[in-house]
């Protein structure tokens, strides 16, 4: 296999099909999903990453870890090369205000063209405040690290998730993200420019992108994917584990990154025009005044489909109605509306565990 192939996600072990009736020209992408990871296992890798990089007591190896965490975001959200990354000047090749990475190459690859990605701005502010944190004095200043090393802290936290070792490379990470961005219907010449492929021949022969299309269209992904995974309330982004039909309404059952589950009754209409089945990502959102409170440690013998355990970090008291605002282990913020009478007898406090509860018809579903 040549280096082209291997570092192509339309070839060896992807199909690429093309249907202008039901993709308006965009390129569907079928992966070889054995040898790549999925969205939720990316997405538990890079919290493997967060925790290790935020659990050092010692302030000379915080600034290791946090660059360390930099370079796999942004292998894993541009499909960069390893080498591309670790030759980033960060303030030169990082536009904060465009929201875009410059990759200029490295060693022999200098002299082709650059190309700029775009990223998110949630992902550009959080790495432009690392690099600029006085804490770590100019000890951010530069990616450049032994790769050997690099590697060696990747494998490192795709074991720590229980991932295997080989999931966790940077070439395998690029893989993953090329597959992701295909899978969400990004049009491949998009996926081509991002990835810095320099063979034209697999651009689509249904539709032809010009640069700035390309780039709206990759700027728009990017951003409706950090909305998506933000700890939005009671928002819960996690991949449909399994659907059970029924005569007139269907159980949909999801997992969320955190491997919190999630039921919902859907009817079978909606499960049709949705598109639903197994192996989906999907995003569950439930209205706050549909979420019960209840006090306590032991889990409520109740109705609810669903309930999460959780402590009251807000509450915001009104005349009619109060607004409480509960955490989750996992960060996640469910907000739920109770009456004045409600708020008296529960008499909550900041601080207090409570179960937050909610039927499954409470659940509404909305994919990308």
């Amino acid at each position: 296999m040549n280096s082209a192939s291997k570092d192509n996600p339309a070839s060896s072990g992807h199909r690429l099909s093309s249907n202008r009736d039901k993709t308006h020209g965009r390129i569907v992408a079928v992966p070889d999903t054995d040898h790549c990871l999925d969205t939720i296992q990316l997405d538990r890798l890079e919290q493997s990453f967060r925790e290790w990089a935020d659990s050092s007591p010692r302030a000379d190896v915080r600034p290791a870890r946090r660059r360390i965490l930099i370079i796999f975001l942004l292998i894993r959200y541009t499909g960069a090369k390893l080498n591309e990354v670790l030759a980033l000047n960060p303030s030169a090749d990082i536009d904060p205000k465009r929201s875009t990475v410059v990759f200029r190459g490295a060693g022999a690859e200098k002299k082709s063209h650059s190309r700029e990605i775009q990223i998110s701005e949630v992902l550009c502010h959080e790495i432009q405040a690392t690099l600029t944190d006085p804490t770590y004095g100019n000890a951010m200043s530069q990616l450049a690290v032994d790769p050997a090393f690099v590697r060696r802290k990747f494998y490192e936290r795709a074991q720590a998730c229980g991932l295997v070792k080989r999931q966790g490379g940077p070439e395998m990470i690029r893989k993953s993200r090329a597959v992701e961005l295909m899978r969400g219907n990004v049009p491949l010449p998009a996926v081509q420019m991002i990835l810095g492929h320099s063979t034209p021949n697999l651009t689509s022969a249904y539709v032809t992108f010009s640069a700035d299309e390309i780039q709206e269209v990759t700027r728009r992904f990017v951003e409706r994917e950090a909305a998506r995974r933000t700890s939005a309330r009671n928002s819960f982004f996690g991949k449909i584990q399994a659907v059970r039909r029924g005569d007139i309404q269907s159980r949909v059952d999801l997992v969320t990154i955190s491997g919190y589950s999630v039921v919902t009754i859907i009817t079978n209409d909606s499960l049709d025009r949705l598109g639903l089945k197994k192996g989906g990502l999907i995003t569950a959102e439930v209205k706050a005044p549909w979420v019960i409170l209840q006090r306590g440690a032991s889990e409520p013998d109740c109705s609810a489909e669903n309930r999460f355990h959780g402590v009251v970090a807000r509450i915001n008291s009104g005349k009619v109605n109060t607004e409480y605002t509960v955490r989750i282990d996992d960060g996640t913020e469910l907000c739920a509306v109770v009456s004045s009478e409600s708020r008296r007898r529960l008499a909550l406090r900041i601080g207090d565990r409570v179960w937050a509860l909610f039927t499954c018809f409470a659940v509404v579903l909305h994919v990308d």
